[in-house]
């Protein structure tokens, strides 16, 4: 009976719009109907909310414009309630049973720390139990309101956390690496200072679809002694190819600006890298991306499920669940709208490029690690 006033899914014209809210609001309607009306209207204002105002309908304007669209009576009140949505629209094979009867999502696993680039689970996991967008670990990765994440900068977190052994100071290392990748041109000056001062031992960047990588292992009372130059070396040590930089660019630079929108005793140093960050893109312009590795990751049919899974509870609990982190608008350029400063303008990705491919990281247990003992000596830290 519902989408006898909305045929095509959503409403599609404002008369569609104003039948199916008094339908929801219609104390004679059966209560599942209600629910389902309730979750298609809620759901089409979160993605008009979401969208380009220049891409938005005129149904969308009159809902989020009209103000009796602005408090629609949310029918979801007792458990059973929600428990009817995931059972009318969550297939079965994305649930589980848990022993007290209870519906619960299958567990997935965390990624594989020996694969630290399988991006897509990377992706997949990140999405659904990582709250990416918001204040918290998973910095540095865009996503769009269409749960879209962006690979260049899950390539650039993967590659910083690959980089760095697991530590309590992991999030301080990450930080170093981020705030170089953002810097255009800083990683090629510096191995080009190294190719010239050891003409023996020329740099050879790795790469094919093995590479071995030496962590960086900090002891704990060191940590705050890890500085860029630190960094840029244990990137050299490692030869990460030139390109592999330029095309985490986009990771450093968002986690740059995602630094400004929490609390932080260190945003004096952040503007400074950020003033930096202006002056060397005034003479590099942007980083390219490698093309097979670049645009966006679009979600899949389970994301999707584990997803609507997850905003029912919060619906039935009355959550708000709008997105209020750092998410970016649906088919915003990234090279203009991430900073304040802006960027080159560039056409939008329309469509995803092909993934990149998996790394495998070789031989970690028996790499050679850099102290933070070395990490002073380079800059003087002694």
């Amino acid at each position: 009976m519902v989408y006898k006033f909305a045929c095509r899914g959503f409403p599609c014209t404002p008369y569609e719009l104003e039948r199916l809210h008094k339908y929801c609001a219609n104390p004679h309607v059966p209560h599942r109907n209600c629910i389902v009306t309730f979750m298609l209207l809620i759901e089409m204002r979160l993605f008009a909310q979401h969208l380009d105002t220049a891409l938005q309908d005129r149904t969308m304007q009159i809902l989020l414009d009209n103000p009796i669209y602005w408090n629609i009576p949310n029918p979801i009140t007792r458990p059973e309630d929600m428990a009817f949505i995931k059972r009318l629209h969550i297939p079965t094979r994305f649930l589980r049973t848990k022993d007290n009867g209870m519906t619960a999502l299958h567990v997935m696993h965390a990624p594989d720390p020996k694969k630290p680039f399988d991006l897509k689970q990377l992706a997949q996991y990140a999405l659904i139990y990582g709250w990416p967008g918001l204040e918290n670990t998973w910095q540095g990765i865009v996503v769009d309101f269409a749960y879209r994440m962006h690979w260049r900068t899950l390539f650039g977190f993967a590659l910083c956390r690959a980089l760095c052994a697991n530590s309590t100071g992991k999030t301080t290392l990450v930080q170093r690496f981020a705030l170089v990748m953002a810097q255009p041109g800083l990683y090629q000056e510096a191995v080009a200072t190294y190719a010239a001062a050891n003409p023996t031992c020329p740099f050879m960047a790795q790469y094919g679809a093995d590479v071995e990588i030496c962590q960086a292992h900090v002891p704990d009372n060191q940590v705050w002694n890890f500085s860029n130059d630190d960094a840029i070396h244990i990137l050299i040590h490692n030869r990460i190819p030139p390109d592999w930089v330029d095309h985490t660019y986009t990771y450093g630079m968002v986690y740059l600006e995602q630094q400004f929108h929490q609390l932080t005793m260190s945003l004096d140093i952040f503007q400074d890298v950020n003033d930096e960050r202006l002056q060397r893109f005034s003479v590099y312009g942007t980083p390219p991306a490698i093309p097979n590795w670049d645009g966006w990751r679009e979600i899949s049919e389970e994301d999707r499920y584990c997803l609507l899974f997850k905003c029912t509870d919060k619906v039935a609990a009355h959550i708000d669940t709008e997105g209020t982190g750092l998410y970016y608008h649906i088919r915003m350029d990234l090279n203009v709208d991430v900073t304040a400063a802006g960027g080159p303008s560039t056409p939008p990705k329309t469509k995803s490029e092909p993934q990149p491919p998996v790394i495998n990281i070789m031989q970690m247990e028996a790499a050679t690690t850099t102290e933070a003992g070395r990490a002073q000596t380079t800059t003087g830290m002694g």
